[in-house]
């Protein structure tokens, strides 16, 4: 079975080809219909797959740069980005991926990147993982009070409502995002990027797994601008970080090819897959994702303090991240044929009038 591994010429380690596939298109459909590149499901996907931390890191900042770009484009055709707001971001995400990136070359030294790095996805996955679902919970109690007093909650309410807070603070320059129908500082996107950009470069992500939950809670976007805004920051923060760490020699660009072609057709399917699940829908797919990425990483980690249970956990690690990626891309294709279906037979139904 040699003919399905293919030698990584920087990294030097033989990697299951098949997998990269599934990863370039499975994440492809899945980051553009979440709004983000999908590192935070690559990134522990190529460490699972055989390469080490900071190539898997690097690698995936490669993949991400181009496939964000289109999607940012197709959602830009829909409205969805607001690109004044995204480009105030960008300083920010700049900064922070930097500060980052020098921190993962250092941990590379000290031989600690691997076991920091999964340690920092566990605690990141586990607050978005409460964050999503409790906002999930409190909306769905707002809708049942409501229903109970014969009254309907408002399309735009939320469980969660911290950016009402964050935007009591009026520290000049005030700014209006009008795709986002937001007022708010211009330090608060500023510190958002800053902060994600730091996530991005040390954890190498495009900031999305947090940036876009973000933009949702903290500046109060709708959630399909939400979602548009963050792949265009993805995009800005995948390019530099395609630079920097190909300069620092930890960028695998035949890893990233093969992720990309599959990537570029996932990335056109999970756009246009949100023009049919819209809100709450999009935040109760983005919850479970990151559950089972967190339940892989803890198989990894378990691998690695147990050498006696190491294959059987490793194994469980990879069916884990590429299964989820498999069903989750298959599920949102399934509701992007069911919604295109839908709409051309409402145009053939109007035509026919």
């Amino acid at each position: 079975m040699d003919w399905l591994y293919v030698l990584m010429p920087i990294s030097g380690v033989d990697i299951f080809w098949p997998g990269l596939i599934i990863l370039g298109l499975g994440v492809g459909i899945i980051g553009a219909f979440f709004g983000m590149g999908g590192a935070w499901m690559v990134t522990p996907g190529l460490n699972i797959l055989g390469f080490p931390m900071a190539f898997a890191i690097g690698t995936d900042i490669a993949h991400m740069a181009g496939k964000s770009l289109i999607s940012t484009l197709r959602h830009g055709k829909f409205g969805n980005v607001d690109y004044k707001l995204g480009v105030v971001m960008i300083a920010g995400t700049v900064v922070g991926f930097e500060i980052g990136a020098q921190m993962i070359m250092w941990l590379e030294r000290i031989g600690r990147v691997d076991v920091t790095v999964r340690y920092m996805y566990l605690v990141l996955l586990g607050f978005i993982t409460w964050l999503v679902f409790s906002d999930v919970i409190k909306r769905l109690r707002m809708e049942k009070e409501a229903r109970k007093a014969g009254k309907e909650v408002d399309k735009l309410a939320r469980g969660i409502e911290w950016h009402k807070t964050f935007h009591k603070i009026k520290i000049p320059p005030m700014m209006h995002f009008k795709m986002a129908g937001v007022t708010c500082t211009m330090w608060l996107p500023i510190f958002i990027s800053l902060l994600t950009g730091w996530l991005a470069g040390i954890l190498g992500i495009g900031g999305g797994l947090l940036r876009m939950p973000a933009l949702l809670y903290f500046v109060g976007c709708p959630t399909h601008v939400a979602v548009g805004t963050d792949l265009f920051e993805v995009a800005i923060s995948g390019l530099y970080g395609t630079a920097s760490y190909t300069y620092k020699g930890r960028t695998e660009l035949v890893a990233a090819m093969i992720m990309l072609i599959g990537a570029s057709v996932g990335a056109q399917i999970g756009a246009v897959a949100t023009k049919y699940v819209k809100g709450y829908g999009i935040r109760i797919f983005f919850g479970f994702a990151v559950v089972v990425c967190a339940v892989s990483i803890i198989c990894k980690l378990i691998a690695a303090a147990n050498p006696d249970v190491r294959v059987l956990f490793d194994t469980l690690a990879t069916v884990l991240i590429l299964g989820m990626v498999a069903a989750m891309s298959t599920y949102i294709f399934a509701l992007f044929v069911r919604g295109v279906k839908k709409e051309l037979a409402d145009k053939k139904a109007r035509q026919g009038k």
